[in-house]
Protein backbone atom coordinates (compact mmCIF):
# COMPACT_ATOMS: atom_id res chain seq x y z
CA UNK A 1 0.00 0.00 0.00
CA UNK A 2 1.52 3.34 -1.13
CA UNK A 3 1.60 5.79 1.98
CA UNK A 4 3.30 8.29 0.67
CA UNK A 5 1.33 11.77 1.02
CA UNK A 6 0.12 13.16 -1.55
CA UNK A 7 1.40 16.46 -1.64
CA UNK A 8 1.48 19.14 -4.95
CA UNK A 9 5.63 18.18 -4.71
CA UNK A 10 4.73 14.79 -5.00
CA UNK A 11 2.61 15.34 -8.24
CA UNK A 12 5.07 17.23 -9.61
CA UNK A 13 7.93 14.77 -8.76
CA UNK A 14 4.94 11.58 -10.29
CA UNK A 15 4.19 13.67 -13.49
CA UNK A 16 8.41 14.09 -13.88
CA UNK A 17 9.16 18.04 -13.36
CA UNK A 18 10.75 19.66 -11.36
CA UNK A 19 9.08 19.83 -7.40
CA UNK A 20 11.07 22.23 -5.30
CA UNK A 21 9.01 24.94 -4.26
CA UNK A 22 10.72 27.78 -6.35
CA UNK A 23 10.05 24.90 -9.77
CA UNK A 24 6.22 24.59 -8.18
CA UNK A 25 5.92 28.18 -8.78
CA UNK A 26 7.74 28.85 -11.47
CA UNK A 27 5.88 26.40 -13.27
CA UNK A 28 2.28 27.98 -12.11
CA UNK A 29 3.41 31.29 -13.08
CA UNK A 30 3.91 30.71 -16.77
CA UNK A 31 1.47 28.01 -17.69
CA UNK A 32 -2.65 29.12 -17.54
CA UNK A 33 -5.28 27.15 -18.22
CA UNK A 34 -7.71 28.66 -20.74
CA UNK A 35 -11.31 28.94 -19.63
CA UNK A 36 -13.36 25.65 -20.06
CA UNK A 37 -10.30 23.60 -21.17
CA UNK A 38 -10.04 20.53 -18.37
CA UNK A 39 -6.46 19.97 -16.88
CA UNK A 40 -5.44 16.87 -18.78
CA UNK A 41 -5.95 18.47 -22.00
CA UNK A 42 -4.00 21.63 -21.74
CA UNK A 43 -1.47 21.49 -24.52
CA UNK A 44 1.46 21.56 -22.19
CA UNK A 45 1.27 18.05 -21.03
CA UNK A 46 3.23 15.66 -22.45
CA UNK A 47 1.11 12.38 -23.78
CA UNK A 48 2.24 10.29 -20.34
CA UNK A 49 1.41 13.74 -18.34
CA UNK A 50 -1.84 14.22 -19.33
CA UNK A 51 -3.27 10.45 -19.60
CA UNK A 52 -1.61 10.13 -15.74
CA UNK A 53 -3.81 13.37 -15.20
CA UNK A 54 -7.05 12.28 -16.88
CA UNK A 55 -6.91 8.39 -14.98
CA UNK A 56 -7.00 10.51 -11.80
CA UNK A 57 -9.85 12.22 -12.31
CA UNK A 58 -11.89 9.78 -14.38
CA UNK A 59 -11.18 7.40 -11.13
CA UNK A 60 -11.01 10.30 -8.55
CA UNK A 61 -7.65 8.33 -7.73
CA UNK A 62 -5.70 9.28 -4.58
CA UNK A 63 -4.57 12.05 -7.08
CA UNK A 64 -7.19 13.58 -7.92
CA UNK A 65 -7.16 16.07 -4.79
CA UNK A 66 -3.80 17.33 -5.68
CA UNK A 67 -5.02 17.49 -9.52
CA UNK A 68 -8.10 19.08 -8.58
CA UNK A 69 -5.33 21.68 -6.79
CA UNK A 70 -3.06 21.93 -9.58
CA UNK A 71 -6.29 22.92 -12.13
CA UNK A 72 -7.26 25.98 -9.37
CA UNK A 73 -3.95 27.00 -9.22
CA UNK A 74 -3.31 27.19 -13.19
CA UNK A 75 -7.20 28.55 -13.57
CA UNK A 76 -7.37 32.42 -14.08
Amino acid sequence: MDTTPHTLAVLFKQLGLPDDAHSIRQFIASHRLAAGVELAKAPFWTPSQADFLAEALEEDADWAEMADELAALLSD
